[in-house]
């Protein structure tokens, strides 16, 4: 099967979140399907380049309706193991300091932005002769491309049988812009229409994908429920989700297990697995409480962020929730964003430098330590369409306390029974709630025997990639057949 992979981001080459890490891993699994050829997709953003990477010209260049006028765009490959990555070039479009946005906020034309790559995605196929059977999209960026698919390339014989897979990963970032896109998109006024690319009044890139898709994806089961039947969470797209509820599907994601392998783990003070991890995490809880400045004793239980600074992401909470608990706890959190999080971190941890410790920024060597060293990481997210920290903490040996929703609900179970449990669960993003199971794992945390049983529990799962790509490739297949019906 020919996959042709088309993303924003894919990690090693260009990332900003979550989405990276997900498009890099899911092309390195696929290839390794014998009956798999693989290719990535990507803008070729200022900083790609340079490293281990340096993609070589493909050669010729070719021109992009965009509007009433012809935009060019050229490609560049690199080989990465079996996966060939294909950069689409345009300056006037990628060559920039941020990937979406800049210090100001998200740049003016990114719908000229994505509609140029998505359409591109299709073109460069062409021009290098990659037939897909299908293609897998990946948030509203490359939204464009199943409706391209079905419209303007519906009597292209190049992609007769192509299906098109369409994956949300966070339905909160839709893509919405006025009207006049439908034009510089190319699409017929006849299709402007609720039941296709309308969308109160403007257009609307991730509908585009969730009406034009042979199949739908998202990042987990739980979170593929929540965004039909929670309006809160469907942000306005729950209508045309559940009028594809047959075509929808929730996969969880998977983490890379030799990245985040605590027995190899080179930025651990001492690596170690399942059978002897009680010494190895000692040592790096107080190699981590050394290097952050707090105290250094094996008593106080240390609880660890790594995160973006969000609302989403229910800091605020713990913000209110902590300082009720520093006779017993310790705090450390790595991460950057809203900026009154960040100043109201800066202070609790100026305040209490023995017992809260902030870094801001992105440090990857610092999350590592942090999963390694901490014996709980702290998630009271408001909503997780799936979530990665949880799965790389428990595979650390670090239990985490999540809030039920979304990926973290189908990965960490708690009921009160430590036997039963990997992990530590609240229903909402409420103080009360995270005050009172914080009240509890101080409780738990003297019970050695208890508390290592959750440790191994959290530790033999499987978080690895293997399971959810068996079931996305199942899927491609059912929507290649489907496709080869028609």
């Amino acid at each position: 099967m020919k996959i042709l992979i088309a993303a924003s981001e894919a990690f090693p080459f260009c990332k900003t979140g979550g989405l990276g890490d997900v498009a890099g891993a899911l092309a390195q699994v696929f290839s390794r399907s014998e009956d798999s050829e693989v290719a990535l997709f990507l803008p070729r953003y200022r900083n790609v380049g340079g490293g281990a990477f340096s993609p070589k010209a493909a050669g010729g260049s070719f021109l992009i309706p965009v509007g009433g006028r012809l935009e060019p765009a050229t490609m560049s490959r690199v080989q990465w193991g079996r996966v060939a990555v294909y950069f689409i070039e345009s300056q006037k479009y990628f060559d920039r300091p941020g990937m979406y946005r800049s210090n100001t906020g998200d740049y003016a034309d990114n719908d000229e932005r994505f509609l140029f790559f998505s359409r591109a995605v299709l073109e460069g196929a062409k021009f290098i002769g990659f037939k897909p059977d299908v293609i897998h999209c990946h948030d509203w960026q490359t939204g464009l491309v199943p409706a391209y698919l079905r419209t303007l390339y519906r009597i292209d014989s190049f992609f007769a049988k192509t299906a098109a897979v369409f994956t949300i990963h966070n339905i909160a970032y839709q893509g919405m812009f006025p009207r006049e896109t439908l034009v510089k998109a190319g699409f017929s006024w006849l299709d402007f229409t609720p039941e296709k690319l309308e969308f109160y009044g403007g257009m609307n890139y991730m509908k585009s994908a969730l009406v034009f898709a042979d199949l739908i994806t998202t990042v987990s089961p739980t979170y593929a429920s929540e965004i039909q039947y929670r309006p809160e969470l469907g942000h306005g797209l729950e209508g045309v989700l559940k009028s594809r509820t047959a075509d929808l599907f929730g996969i969880l994601n998977g983490i890379d297990e030799e990245i985040w392998d605590p027995a190899t783990d080179t930025f651990l003070e001492r690596g170690y697995e399942l059978k002897n991890f009680a010494r190895g995490k000692a040592a790096c809880k107080k190699a981590l409480q050394g290097e952050l400045g707090l105290e250094e004793n094996k008593d106080l239980i240390l609880a660890g962020v790594v995160s973006r600074l969000d609302y989403q992401k229910g800091l605020d909470v713990l913000l209110k929730a902590a300082p009720h608990f520093l006779e017993k706890m310790q705090f450390v959190v790595l991460g950057a964003g809203d900026p009154g999080l960040s100043d109201a971190l800066e202070a609790l941890a100026a305040a209490n430098p023995r017992r809260v410790a902030f870094r801001s920024g992105l440090n990857e060597s610092l999350a590592h330590r942090i999963y390694g060293g901490a014996d709980i990481f702290i998630m009271p997210s408001r909503f997780e369409p799936c979530g990665l920290p949880q799965m790389i903490s428990m595979r650390y040996g670090c239990l985490p306390l999540v809030t039920r929703t979304g990926g973290l609900k189908d990965t960490v179970f708690y009921n009160g029974e430590p036997k039963d449990s990997n992990g530590f669960a609240i229903d909402h993003a409420d103080e009360g709630q995270l005050r009172s199971v914080l009240g509890h794992i101080i409780s738990l945390y003297g019970w050695h025997e208890n508390w290592n049983l959750m440790v191994r529990n959290a530790m033999r799962g499987d978080y690895s990639w293997a399971r959810s790509a068996g079931a996305y490739l199942k899927l491609f297949n059912i929507a290649v057949q489907r496709r080869q019906l028609r």
